[in-house]
């Protein structure tokens, strides 16, 4: 199984106050013996309460993550399709799967958080109707493919990557939980992810349950869908059913093989402050797993 450590992108989320912060956490990693670095895809947070927190741009990020390791897998939990046209981002990936000599694992999502496409003038309207179109535009591209679509939302005619991209093809991951996104994942990806937990629960088995379902109405062989995980370590964060893992090696290690066990095939895990410090008691955990 594979572990990833989520990187901070702003201030007061631990070390991400800027790029110097976060290339040295990567760094760390990437020494350590993580075997992925993932960033989020947010433009601003507004809870609600009058309060607002910043992220650095996760494109911009990956695209320096990926000049700037050489081992590691790199990708975003996950990007908003609704931030990006399907062709350009479909172009985007395979030009930065090339720099990253196939790092890169696309993780796509079809976007939550309304206040911040209400700020950036992003539509908030039938998300799951247009990332349905745009995953009809993105994943052929990545396959070579030429693609041609009109509809609702999307229209492109003959697209096609020029120079081709990478083979193997830039694998794409889906994160999902409802039916609909359950079944566009069994349809589409190669990876299907699911967050946040701590230990694995009932709340686990039974989105776990909903995937199998998923695959079985779409005539996907689930064992052809990899199982990635995200686990929270620390002081749970928002306002969801979420039990974090204790921030010590020992309960890190535990939760890590409990996955494991499960037949997850990636964990990532977000810190609730990722810090030099924080991030040593993971990569010690991690290296406790493999021990």
């Amino acid at each position: 199984m594979k572990v990833g450590l989520m990187l901070a992108q702003s201030p007061g989320g631990g070390d991400g106050g800027s790029w110097s912060e976060i290339s040295e956490l990567a760094r760390l990693a990437e020494e350590g013996g993580a075997d992925s670095l993932w960033v989020s895809d947010h433009l601003l947070y507004r809870p609600g309460d009058g309060t607002e927190a910043g992220y650095h741009e996760a494109w911009t990020l990956l695209s320096a993550l990926a000049a700037t390791t050489s081992r590691v897998e790199i990708g975003a939990l996950v990007l908003a399709t609704s931030f990006r046209p399907p062709g350009l981002l479909a172009r985007m990936t395979a030009t930065l799967d090339d720099v990253a000599g196939g790092r890169l694992i696309l993780g796509l999502g079809c976007g939550w958080h309304e206040p911040e496409y209400t700020a950036f003038g992003y539509p908030f309207d039938h998300r799951v109707g247009r990332f349905d179109e745009q995953l009809q535009v993105i994943v052929p591209l990545l396959r070579g493919e030429r693609v041609t679509l009109d509809g609702r939302w999307t229209k492109v005619e003959d697209a096609v990557l020029l120079p081709p991209p990478r083979r193997p093809p830039t694998r794409v991951l889906v994160a999902a939980k409802g039916q609909r996104m359950l079944r566009l994942t069994a349809r589409h990806a190669d990876l299907w992810q699911t967050a946040w937990f701590g230990l694995p629960d009932d709340r686990w088995r039974q989105r776990h349950a909903d995937f199998l379902e998923a695959c079985a109405a779409e005539g996907r062989d689930p064992a052809t869908v990899g199982l990635t995980v995200g686990v929270e370590v620390g002081p749970p964060s928002g306002d969801g059913p979420y039990t974090a893992l204790r921030l010590d090696a020992t309960a890190i290690a535990e939760g890590l093989a409990a996955w494991r066990e499960e037949g997850v095939e990636h964990v990532q895990i977000a810190l609730a402050e990722a810090t030099t410090a924080t991030f040593e008691t993971c990569l010690e955990a991690i290296d406790r797993l493999r021990g």
